[in-house]
């Protein structure tokens, strides 16, 4: 599938072909969009500074090797054939929302990533027509950053949070304060035990994630997603805070360049009394800075929730998400959040389940879910 510039007047006629002039002289720019990932995809992911982990080739394709969804490759080339701009795209669908493409789901970002606004322009114009062909109620593209040129409605209410990390494990332990430094002391008394690990740490720490997710009133992915995410992405590891033995909490740490990023983490309610979850994130954090990372990121956050102010305390900075939608003509931003009395209502309900009901229905809701 080839889409032409979308910039181009209404009476230009045929498309330009790429790298073609156009009429006034400019150089045109078409996206095109594969079912599979060109060979330069994850070259070209890994030379931005705006790319991601979740942009990468591998990564994408856990949509449709966990869930069974399809996935789209949008990309644009200069004259030369070298990319100019890639866009991953996923499809979801579901009865209570529709149909609808996400870049991409499951991840904070995953976005636009080009190098000038035509390139950009281009593959949004790809987005919503691939939306089109595909009788989607919207596209979402999930940005770290604003992408100028777009001219799409743009939501505003999440943030990640971010906190440069300084050279030396003692910097970075002066720098929390000796509040939380306290509070890492604590679970210290407590004995706990951290261990990390990849493979080995997923049935462990599912347990414990799994039921904080029903707690929140989530569906939880399958275990195979965990597996799947460890397989896409080499640098993951999983780290576990044990105490008396039974692991108490837990994260799963993703590197790309020089950020690494918490995107999962849990702790159960006695984990929390005994600041194992304090623990887990000093653990991360040492982690982090001894691999020679430039920044923590831990994760996105809706403004003033509970877990926005467990990561300001760390001294994270809140860095705006601009999520950008294509909206057929007339239609509405979607609400899959708790501004939607139904997606409320919805939480409200899940939270009251019994564990093992949850754990046994999640999996199957969680795929069709952003």
């Amino acid at each position: 599938m080839v889409v032409a510039d979308p910039a181009a007047p209404a009476n230009a006629g045929r498309p330009a072909a790429p790298g073609e002039p156009a009429r006034d002289g400019t150089q045109r720019v078409t996206a095109e969009v594969a079912a599979q990932a060109p060979p330069d995809w994850d070259a070209f992911v890994a030379a931005r500074p705006d790319g991601s982990a979740y942009h990468r080739a591998a990564a994408v394709a856990i949509a449709q090797r966990v869930f069974g969804l399809p996935v789209y490759y949008a990309s644009v080339r200069d004259p030369r054939g070298a990319l100019r701009g890639v866009l991953p795209l996923v499809e979801q669908s579901s009865l209570a929302f529709g149909r609808f493409l996400v870049s991409v789901p499951y991840f904070t970002y995953g976005g636009i990533l080009a190098e000038d606004d035509a390139a950009a322009a281009s593959l949004a114009a790809a987005a919503s027509s691939l939306a089109r062909d595909r009788g989607a109620r919207h596209v979402e593209l999930r940005h770290r950053a604003a992408v100028a040129g777009l001219g799409l409605p743009e939501r505003l209410d999440k943030v990640s949070l971010e906190l440069a990390l300084p050279s030396t494990e003692a910097a970075l332990a002066k720098q929390l304060g000796s509040k939380l430094r306290s509070q890492i002391r604590r679970a210290e008394r407590e004995g706990v035990e951290v261990r990390w690990g990849r493979e080995d740490q997923v049935d462990e720490f599912y347990a414990v994630f799994a039921r904080s997710m029903r707690d929140l009133g989530t569906p939880v992915y399958p275990r195979r997603f965990f597996r799947a995410v460890l397989a896409a992405l080499p640098d993951t590891e999983i780290a576990t805070v044990r105490l008396a033995g039974v692991v108490q909490a837990c994260a799963v740490l993703v590197r790309h360049g020089d950020r690494i990023e918490v995107p999962w983490a849990a702790a159960t309610p006695e984990g929390k009394r005994a600041s194992a979850n304090m623990r887990l994130y000093w653990e991360l954090l040492r982690r982090a800075q001894a691999a020679g990372a430039a920044a923590f990121d831990f994760g996105r956050s809706s403004v003033d929730s509970g877990t926005y102010r467990f990561k300001l305390q760390w001294g994270a900075e809140p860095r705006q998400l601009h999520w950008h939608y294509w909206l057929p003509e007339g239609a509405a931003l979607p609400q899959l959040n708790h501004a939607n009395p139904k997606y409320a209502l919805a939480v409200s309900v899940w939270q009251r389940l019994p564990l093992w009901c949850a754990n046994l229905i999640g999996p199957a809701i969680a795929g069709k879910l952003p």
